[in-house]
């Protein structure tokens, strides 16, 4: 598979490529905090107990960069491979907690820099300062961004490139289309397994009534589905707004559109494509490259919620 390239590295030396990649599909997501990459490969390179870094290219454009979740080697009937699961470094910003409490004075900026050092994550240089986060116990650094994203643009974060975590769109997207000799299929899907009709919140004496918000999409799609929590604290500046942001995050990718074309263009997230008749000039909320000895294809999807491609 040579439109693929895998590098391995070791603790202590540099990568080193595999050349003969037998499979994989690599995925990311707009709601999904780090990229995926499942790979196998035909081993080159001997011992592979050391290995702590993964990447990969496909058609010269680095696509993942990533921790070992797991790698397994075996050998059957002298025919060994290698099966890898791997998740881009920023996953390790779900992986680490905040200190309870109420954060004043937060930036994007400072809430991934001043905590933990993460290697290679980087971030969008946002360093105003003008609102907090209130961290619940056992919240991670990548709920704080969410929470601070929400509060500051109404949108959810996401990762571009490899490992850089963005709260806004791309300001100069690229833009991709796709001719009928290259799409291999279309479609579109609808979930209504996460929609919630009514959410109702307590006030700060722990009663009810006072913070109630339902939705139409749900009552016309006969989903009845009550939802009860308490105050949440991390939207005591505007209390409305943590039902708001719960009903919408239901929602989340509720309609897909999606296109699986041959080959890889070098489309990323926030991008922008056109596919179809249905999608003209929407943002990219997922991509999935999948490859093996008979070639490579993509498939991109796009969102219709309330963060994404809003109608």
């Amino acid at each position: 598979m040579t439109e693929a390239v895998l590098y391995l590295k070791r603790i202590s030396s540099d990568f080193f490529e595999e050349c003969r990649l037998a499979s994989f599909v690599f995925t990311k997501d707009v709601y999904t905090p780090y990229t995926s990459l499942n790979a196998s490969f035909y081993p080159d390179n001997g011992d592979y107990s050391d290995i702590s870094e993964i990447k990969l290219s496909v058609r010269g454009k680095t696509v993942h960069h990533g921790l070992v979740d797991s790698l397994e080697f075996s050998d059957k009937n002298g025919c060994p491979i290698v099966r890898l699961v791997s998740r881009g470094f920023t996953s390790l910003l779900a992986q680490n907690q905040l200190e309870p409490g109420l954060k004043t004075g937060i930036s994007f900026n400072s809430l991934i820099d001043d905590y933990y050092t993460f290697p290679y994550v980087t971030h969008e240089d946002i360093s105003s300062t003008d609102g907090y986060i209130y961290v619940k116990y056992g919240s991670s650094i990548w709920d704080g961004a969410v929470n601070l994203t929400y509060k500051m643009n109404g949108g959810y974060p996401y990762i571009h490139g490899t490992n850089c975590v963005m709260m806004n769109p791309v300001e100069s997207p690229m833009y991709f289309t796709y001719g009928s000799d290259e799409i291999m299929e279309t479609g579109m899907t609808l979930s209504g397994k996460k929609m919630l009709s009514h959410l109702h919140m307590s006030d700060i004496n722990g009663e009810y009534g006072t913070f109630e918000l339902s939705d139409d999409e749900a009552a016309v799609r006969n989903f009845v589905r009550h939802h009860f929590f308490e105050l949440d604290m991390q939207f005591l500046y505007n209390p409305q707004q943590a039902l708001e942001y719960r009903m919408s995050f239901a929602k989340r990718a509720n309609l897909r559109y999606f296109c699986v074309y041959n080959g890889y263009k070098g489309e990323d997230l926030c991008d922008i494509t056109a596919f179809g008749s249905e999608v003209r000039a929407a943002r990219i909320c997922g991509i999935a490259i999948r490859g093996n000895q008979d070639g490579i294809s993509t498939e991109i999807s796009v969102y219709y919620d309330d963060f994404y491609n809003r109608q």
